[in-house]
């Protein structure tokens, strides 16, 4: 990178705190601690909040609202959930115990892996569907579907003279401390032969379409990236510059453009980069 800068005539200022953003009849006047620099446009690449330790700042959200333009609420996205106290006490200590699940909110389904944790829920599963659920408003709950791609009553009725406990016959498909805490939260303590069908049902049910509520997140310390930013509404979906202020380009993780895990923000900040650079 280093070397591509050098053949395009990048001008490195490292250390160099910017101090301030001006419009200008040539373009953009900007104070930074190694003076003013005056250019025609101006790409802001400053990223979101997310890692604040590593010097993430909103920046890009203040230069914006300076400029007029609407900024879509930041939030922590990709990031673990947290249980309430309840349910803390009866899944907190399964902290490191995975499950392949199906998890989904809203417009979002994933199957992929689900990763207990010390204060609640993780995992790529989790990690995309929380984007999802903040999306939707954060009293709604999560689902999960513990056994996909298995027909949970179907399975259970075939047992069900069967003197096995429920929790060991879930341990066939699910994690032995897992299953044995999922059955007792939901009274489940009894052999198959010994349940009542309605018992049995719900416990299908609830197998099929486990409502997990969160309490929260655990922040922008531990999220991948930040929802929300500079509205898309406010860009050239092409340029990436304000259509209100031209000569001005936000790009990457300071956009309310949020992708998948699996390299998609990485391309996003790329791709816009390269975008709003040509432009520029």
């Amino acid at each position: 990178m280093v070397e591509e800068c050098r053949r395009g005539g990048v001008q490195w200022r490292q250390p160099c705190e910017v101090r301030g953003v001006e419009r200008t009849a040539q373009g953009f006047a900007i104070g930074t601690a190694a003076g003013e620099v005056r250019a025609a446009t101006l790409v802001i690449a400053t990223g979101g909040l997310t890692v604040p330790k590593i010097g993430a700042t909103p920046f890009a959200y203040r230069l914006a609202a300076q400029f007029g333009l609407a900024v879509v609420a930041p939030k922590p996205a990709l990031v673990p959930l947290t249980f309430d106290a309840a349910l803390l006490v009866r899944f907190g200590d399964l902290s490191g115990i995975s499950a392949d699940a199906e998890v989904w909110c809203g417009a979002g389904r994933f199957r992929e892996s689900l990763l207990f944790t010390h204060r609640g829920l993780s995992g790529p599963a989790i990690l995309q569907a929380s984007s999802y659920w903040q999306a939707a408003g954060t009293a709604e709950p999560i689902h999960v579907n513990l056994l996909p791609g298995l027909d949970a009553r179907a399975w259970i009725d075939s047992e069900r003279r069967s003197k096995v406990l429920p929790a060991t016959l879930l341990a066939r498909h699910l994690p032995k401390r897992f299953a044995q805490a999922w059955c007792e939260a939901h009274g489940l303590a009894k052999p198959l032969a010994e349940t009542s069908d309605a018992d049995l049902a719900q416990a299908a049910r609830a197998l099929a379409d486990w409502r997990v509520q969160p309490s929260g997140t655990l922040g922008y310390n531990k999220a991948e990236v930040t929802l929300g930013g500079v509205d898309t509404r406010e860009l050239s979906s092409k340029t990436l510059a304000a259509l209100r202020v031209p000569g001005l380009h936000f790009v990457g993780e300071a956009v309310d453009v949020t992708g998948h895990l699996g390299g998609f923000n990485f391309q996003w900040a790329w791709a816009s980069g390269r975008a709003a650079g040509e432009a520029a």
